[in-house]
């Protein structure tokens, strides 16, 4: 059998020069090559009459050149034509700066073209097309795949070093599904089935590679997440929580009150910790819609019940606020809160140590740090991770491992649709506030052109004017020339010296130290700073109700649900509150984004529309929860047999769990090569 690990630069074509360019795309093995799969397929097999070709469309040509190619030179360009004809018509050919095709065509020789062609009045002309000589179908008379591609690597390149591995593979791959699979549900096997991903024949050899792969990838996922939910079902027992403990004695002492989608998560909650069986509890709400509130209600249930309760969170500043949230209400009933985060010193650290392995700490609020081995409980009875997206399944396993089967309450502000999360977490049982607090505005949000940029200037200089901060958003540090866009450190040099100069403006991103972070972030929290200039590393942050205005710039750049997590940095306090998006990108989904950000601030809604425009490949990161990213599965269009799918896990999966029949030996080496250094399973 064929090594699907050996490295790509030992693939006919590549070598060391293009193995770097083919690592960005996180290409490194062959199996990584093969399995780079193409987002679309240009049909170029069937070719038109010049005289029916309308104006703007896309195709193939069979033609003889008529005429030499011509040169015609401009300061900054050379131009290249060649007048081809067929029974029907001629068309003028042109391509730029490709001094190579000056003697490629010879007069009388037939060659065809595939491209996008103009029909003024009945002249036509075709600009920049491939092209093959007759009888060579390399570039045309075929259906082509198209790549995702990375800068300096061309579609030639890539789609001639694809072809070499399937071409070395060929024959060799061995089978990944069991047979009985196979034949119920005629799924083609699979070394004709990568063939046909990347190099169809026709549209149905194509459409069947898919529907394999996709059956493949939603099958090992299901699979994988059932016997992960099945191990933690089947485990020890976890703890019952005292039933005299009630919730409600702090809803009573709590400033506002609960709305119905709070009090029904809480009562889904209360129900899980008062069983014998753990609680492994998806708490998803959109930004601002009450989720610490009710960690800190499930944490008074847990101490008042004789355990500790652990609360992780993805920044030591975030840390800090729930610190102080969890204080203000906790501390009336005499509950011991305490902060353990890197930067604490040595010697602080090893007292909150003792002190929480004796007992005399209630409930311990911290970053990455809890993880540490020398971090141990007395009695740990609850773990609750927020911002769960930035913790991967291992994480939060190493800390419930900490305890003895304590219940686990994972909380997303990242709102999913429902269909996605029971895929993304299997082993969870999700509750969802599917409200907002009666009290929260609504930010107005607005997609502007680079036209109206002094009039944002001085729109953001008003509401400083009036005592407010803003924040800008861009997408990198550094500067990038092949995407031109604005960089955190260009754009602070040029706010700072020339359009916000009268201002405090300061700058910050993901590489920074973890102090130099927390320090920027708490000073702008403190009113220190007017603007900061930041990466999206503020997408997890801290509450700055005085934050009124976030400017996004190249907002086509971000994906829809990533731009609804930055909105909701602002808007947190009493004023009304603007998100402008900065948007220079011309394509449909670009335009789409930006009118489904402008019509609504519900994340539900968002986050649906944003799996139906750009796919599920790596849905919110899904592979920072541990879990690989689909390379092919569409989970917006792939509803239906997802739906299938789920149903044949289950009845696999019931007629034999551990997968130790002779006949699923093949599934549980696919889940176990496709999971095992993710998840324990």
């Amino acid at each position: 059998m064929v090594d699907l690990n050996k490295e790509v630069q030992f693939v006919k074509n590549v070598g060391p020069n293009r193995v770097k360019l083919l690592n960005k795309l996180g290409i490194h093995t062959l199996g990584d090559l093969i399995s780079y799969f193409p987002r679309n397929h240009e049909d170029r097999s069937v070719p038109k009459k010049i005289i029916d070709c309308k104006d703007g469309e896309t195709v193939l040509i069979k033609a003889l050149a008529v005429t030499r190619v011509t040169e015609m030179r401009t300061r900054r360009l050379s131009i290249y034509r060649l007048i081809v004809r067929d029974e029907t018509a001629s068309c003028t050919i042109t391509w730029f700066n490709q001094s190579y095709l000056k003697d490629k065509f010879k007069q009388g020789e037939k060659y065809t073209f595939f491209g996008k062609i103009e029909n003024k009045n009945g002249v036509f002309q075709m600009k920049s097309p491939v092209f093959d000589e007759n009888g060579i179908d390399k570039n045309t008379g075929r259906i082509i795949p198209i790549y995702p591609l990375t800068y300096n690597l061309s579609q030639n390149m890539i789609r001639k070093i694809i072809e070499a591995g399937i071409d070395e593979v060929y024959g060799n791959l061995e089978e990944t599904l069991p047979d009985y699979l196979l034949k119920k549900y005629n799924l083609l096997e699979i070394n004709e089935t990568y063939k046909n991903i990347h190099f169809p024949k026709s549209n149905t050899d194509f459409l069947r590679a898919k529907n394999r792969l996709v059956f493949e990838e939603l099958l090992a996922l299901q699979l994988a997440l059932f016997r992960l939910k099945e191990g933690q079902v089947s485990g020890e027992k976890g703890i019952m929580f005292d039933k005299n403990v009630n919730m409600q004695d702090v809803i009573n002492t709590l400033p506002f009150t609960l709305t119905n989608a709070q009090q029904r998560v809480l009562k889904e909650i209360n129900s899980d910790m008062e069983k014998e069986q753990p609680m492994n509890r998806l708490l998803q709400g959109d930004v601002g819609s009450g989720k610490t509130v009710i960690s800190i209600i499930a944490a008074y249930k847990a101490v008042r019940s004789g355990y500790q309760a652990a609360i992780m969170a993805p920044t030591a500043i975030l840390a800090d606020q729930h610190l102080k949230n969890f204080e203000k209400t906790l501390n009336q009933f005499g509950i011991k809160c305490e902060l353990l985060v890197s930067s604490i010193t040595k010697k602080n650290k090893q007292k909150i140590l003792e002190k929480l392995e004796n007992g005399e700490i209630d409930i311990i609020i911290g970053t990455h740090a809890l993880l540490e081995e020398n971090v141990v409980f007395k009695n740990l009875g609850l773990v609750v991770t927020d911002e769960q997206h930035r913790f991967g399944v291992k994480q939060r396993a190493k800390i419930v491992a900490k305890g003895n089967n304590p219940d686990v309450i994972v909380m997303s502000a990242t709102p999913i649709p429902r269909t996605l999360a029971l895929i993304l977490y299997g082993d969870l049982d999700i509750s969802i506030i599917d409200e907002l607090p009666p009290n929260r505005k609504k930010i107005e949000t607005f997609a502007i052109s680079k036209e109206l940029e002094d009039r944002l200037n001085g729109f953001v200089k008003k509401l400083i004017n009036e005592g407010r901060q803003a924040y800008i958003v861009c997408a990198l540090v550094e500067d990038s020339e092949d995407l031109n866009l604005k960089s955190v450190t260009a754009l602070a040099e040029r706010y700072k010296t020339e359009v916000y100069n009268e201002y405090r403006v300061e700058y910050l991103y993901g590489k920074m130290k973890a102090k130099e972070k927390d320090d920027i972030m708490q000073r702008f929290k403190d009113g220190e700073i007017d603007i900061l200039i930041s990466t999206t590393v503020i997408e997890v942050g801290v509450d700055v109700p005085n934050a009124s205005i976030m400017v996004i710039e190249n907002a086509e750049r971000f994906g829809l649900a990533q731009l609804h997590q930055l909105r909701g940095r602002v808007g947190r306090g009493e004023y009304k509150s603007y998100c402008i998006l900065k948007n220079e990108g011309h394509s449909k989904v670009a335009k789409e984004r930006m009118k489904v950000m402008c019509q609504t601030n519900d994340g539900f809604i968002i986050s649906e529309k944003d799996l139906e425009l750009r796919g599920s490949g790596d849905f919110f990161g899904t592979a920072q929860h541990g879990i690989p990213e689909l390379k092919i599965a569409n989970l917006f269009e792939n509803v239906r047999e997802l739906k299938l799918i789920q149903e044949i896990a289950s009845r696999i999966m019931a007629d034999d769990p551990l997968l130790e029949k002779e006949k699923n030996w093949k599934l549980k080496k696919l889940i176990e090569d496709k999971f095992t250094s993710r998840i324990e399973i």
